[in-house]
C-alpha cells in the first residue's frame, strides 16, 4: 500500500478540485485526505507525531466540552476545515519540476542577497501566495537545513503582504467581516507596515549573520515559473473574481509546473513525481488536519460559551484596538487560525460600531503578525513540517518581532485611523 500513496494524495487533490467546482460533494476528498494521512502516520518523526497528535487530542476534547452545551459544527465541517491548503500544497509540491537552477550554483551572499530575497518574497508572496514559500524554501534548502535567519526573513516577509495585497486571502476575509471596509483607505499605513516590517527583519538577519546570509538566486530564469503564475493568476483572478486565489494556484501549478519540466516525457515526469516526491506531502497533511481538528474545537467552545469574551463595555478606541489585537495575536500563537479569531471577533466588535477600515486594519494586522510568528499557522506548520523547524525554535525566532510589530500597528492605528 506505501508504494500508492502518492496517487492517495493525487486522488485528494482532484476530488478536491471536483468538489470546489460543485461537481462532488465534500465527503469523498475529506475521506480521501485522511485516508492519506493515516498511511503517512508511521513515516513520521517522533516531533510531528507529538505536535499532531496533541493538537488533535486538545481539538477533541474541546469539541466535547462544546458538545456537551449542544454545540456542534458538524463532523464534515470539522474535519475538511483545511482541505482547500492541502490540495494547494499537494498542487504547488510538483513546481520543484521547475527548478532551473544549477545544484553546484552557489547561492548570493551578504547584505543584498538579504534585502532581495526580502523584497522577492513579500512581492511574489503578495500574488501567487504561500506556493512562493515553497519556491524559494526549496531552493535554500537544496544543500543544506534552512537557518533560523533563512526563516525570518521567508516567514516574516510573506506574511506582511497581507497588510497590502489585494489579493492575500487576509484581505478577502477582512472585507468579509468588517463590512463597508475600503481597501484603499488601509493601503498606507497597511505598506508603511510592510516596510517596517521588511526592515526591520532584515536589520536583524544583517546583524546576526554579520554578511553571510544565503539569500535567493532573484534572477529571470529562477523566476519564469513565479512570473508565470502570477500574470496568470491575475488575469484568472480578475476575469472570474468569485474563484478563490488558492483554487487558482491549485489549478495552475501542476500544469504550469508539467509544461516547464525537462524531460524526454512529461508522462513518464509526472507518473515518478507522484510515485517518489508528491508522498513528501504527508507530514504537511497530518499537521493541518490535525490543526483543523483544534480550530474547530476553539471555535465551538466560543460558540458554547459566548460571555467567555463581551466586549460591550470596552468601546472601540485606540486602547481598545491595542488590547484586542494583542488577544488575537496570542491566539494565532495559541494555533487558532486567524480567520477563526477574525470570524469571532467580528460579531463581538461590529456592534460598537467602529469604523470599518480601522476594523479590517485590525482584522488584516493580526494575520499579518500571528502568521509571521505563530509555529501554528499555515506558515508556520509549513517550517516544521517541510523544513524540519521545531516549533520552540520558531517561537525563538520571532516572539519579539511580534511584541514590536503590535506596539508599531497599535501606534500606527492611533496616528492613521
Amino acid at each position: 500500500m506505501q508504494n500508492y500513496k502518492g496517487w492517495l494524495f493525487l486522488a485528494s487533490l482532484l476530488l478536491y478540485l471536483l468538489f470546489a467546482f460543485g461537481l462532488i460533494g465534500l465527503t469523498l476528498p475529506t475521506l480521501f485526505a485522511w485516508g492519506a494521512a493515516l498511511l503517512h502516520w508511521p513515516q513520521l518523526g517522533a516531533t510531528i507525531k507529538l505536535q499532531a497528535g496533541s493538537l488533535f487530542g486538545l481539538g477533541l476534547l474541546l469539541l466535547g466540552l462544546a458538545a456537551s452545551q449542544d454545540s456542534w459544527l458538524g463532523l464534515e465541517q470539522i474535519m475538511s476545515i483545511n482541505l482547500p491548503l492541502l490540495a494547494m500544497f499537494s498542487a504547488v509540491s510538483f513546481l520543484a519540476l521547475t527548478n532551473s537552477d544549477k545544484p553546484d550554483e552557489p547561492l548570493p551572499l551578504g547584505k543584498r542577497s538579504i534585502a532581495s530575497t526580502a523584497l522577492g518574497v513579500n512581492l511574489l508572496g503578495a500574488i501567487i501566495n504561500l506556493s512562493v514559500i515553497f519556491i524559494m524554501g526549496d531552493r535554500l534548502a537544496q544543500r543544506r537545513p534552512l537557518t533560523n535567519t533563512q526563516q525570518i526573513i521567508l516567514t516574516r516577509c510573506f506574511c506582511a503582504a497581507a497588510w497590502w495585497s489585494p489579493f492575500f486571502i487576509a484581505t478577502a476575509v477582512s472585507l468579509t467581516y468588517a463590512p463597508g471596509m475600503q481597501w484603499l483607505d488601509v493601503l498606507f499605513p497597511g505598506l508603511l507596515m510592510t516596510g517596517l516590517a521588511l526592515l526591520l527583519s532584515s536589520v536583524e538577519v544583517m546583524i546576526k549573520d554579520k554578511g553571510e546570509f544565503a539569500g535567493y538566486p532573484i534572477k529571470a530564469e529562477s523566476l519564469r515559473i513565479p512570473l508565470l503564475l502570477a500574470c496568470s493568476v491575475m488575469a484568472l483572478h480578475f476575469a472570474y473574481p468569485a474563484i478563490s486565489i488558492i483554487l487558482i494556484i491549485t489549478c495552475l501549478a501542476p500544469i504550469a509546473a508539467l509544461g516547464f519540466a525537462k524531460g524526454p516525457s512529461k508522462l513518464v515526469i509526472a507518473r515518478n513525481f507522484i510515485r517518489h516526491r508528491l508522498p513528501n506531502v504527508g507530514s504537511q497533511f497530518v499537521l493541518f488536519l490535525a490543526a483543523g481538528v483544534f480550530s474547530a474545537g476553539i471555535k465551538s467552545l466560543l460558540s458554547a460559551y459566548p460571555d467567555l469574551l463581551n466586549l460591550q463595555d470596552l468601546g472601540f478606541s485606540a486602547l481598545s484596538f491595542a488590547l484586542i489585537l494583542a488577544m488575537m495575536i496570542i491566539a494565532g500563537m495559541l494555533g487558532v487560525h486567524p480567520v477563526v479569531s477574525i470570524a469571532v471577533a467580528s460579531p463581538l466588535l461590529l456592534p460598537l460600531e467602529p469604523d470599518p477600515s480601522q476594523l479590517g486594519f485590525l482584522f488584516l494586522s493580526s494575520w499579518a503578525i500571528s502568521a509571521g510568528s505563530s509555529p501554528l499557522s499555515g506558515v508556520g506548520l509549513t517550517m516544521m513540517s517541510r523544513y524540519q523547524f521545531s516549533s520552540r525554535q520558531l517561537l525563538k525566532n520571532n516572539w519579539h518581532y511580534a511584541v514590536l510589530m503590535w506596539l508599531i500597528c497599535s501606534g500606527m492605528n492611533a496616528l492613521f485611523m
